[in-house]
């Protein structure tokens, strides 16, 4: 099986999907939201279930080296977008730095996965 350390990353990304998904009140409560804006965040944490379910079937399942590298810099330039756009709406430093911390990261894994994976590739 090619790229196996994006393949990987993809069922990790899939996993929190169906996540985002069946809890999708982790987003407001992670970011310590107020109340009115919970039913707002329950739609994006919802939307990212289904981005991320979506995206990471292509990871998984993709039969071509580029369908698994496509599915890769997607879930990277979502997780910089994730982080961009949270990070933004928090005044609280504690939060933003988790925020940055769990979207950056994951982008860097899954970056990380992708130059290896591509480098045992050539």
């Amino acid at each position: 099986m090619s790229y196996p350390l994006s393949r990987i990353m993809s069922t990790a990304t899939a996993a929190y999907g169906g996540y985002a998904l069946a809890q999708p009140a982790h987003l407001w409560q992670a970011l310590k939201a107020d109340r009115k804006d919970r039913e707002g965040l329950e739609l994006l944490a919802r939307t990212y279930g289904v981005r991320d379910l979506v995206i990471s079937s292509l990871g998984v399942l993709g039969r071509r080296p580029g369908t698994v590298r496509t599915a890769m810099v997607l879930r990277i330039v979502m997780d910089l977008g994730d982080a961009a756009v949270l990070s933004s709406r928090t005044e609280d430093e504690a939060v933003r730095t988790k925020i940055l911390s769990v979207t950056l990261g994951w982008a860097g894994l899954n970056a990380l996965a992708l130059v290896i994976d591509s480098a045992r590739r050539r």
